[in-house]
């Protein structure tokens, strides 16, 4: 179980890193970077409860959800029922995308 986690944790942390490079840029002047949201990998990957760090980020980064929903690499986390449950935690909608 451990070890599963470990391996999530690292997994999602390589997609941050691969796709750093590849920055999507929004209409409201935010730069979409899935490394803005390591502060959310331990809630997105075990039961913790997310950081008031996780939610402000998560917050900033709203409007680039549905870019991390498309993307492959990012799909499995931002769309899995423990993100789900850290958006309902930070108290921001699941975007319809």
């Amino acid at each position: 179980m451990v070890k599963v986690m470990w391996v999530s944790v690292l997994a999602l942390a390589a997609a941050i890193l691969l796709l750093t490079v590849a920055k999507i840029p929004v209409a409201e002047g935010v730069t979409c970077s899935p490394m803005q949201l390591a502060s959310c990998a331990a809630a997105m990957t075990s039961s913790s409860p997310p950081s008031e760090a996780c939610c402000a980020k998560l917050r900033e980064q709203q409007s680039c959800l549905c870019g991390y929903m498309r993307n492959p690499l990012l799909r499995q986390y931002v769309s899995s029922p423990n993100a789900r449950k850290v958006s309902n935690s930070c108290k921001i909608a699941s975007p319809k995308c």
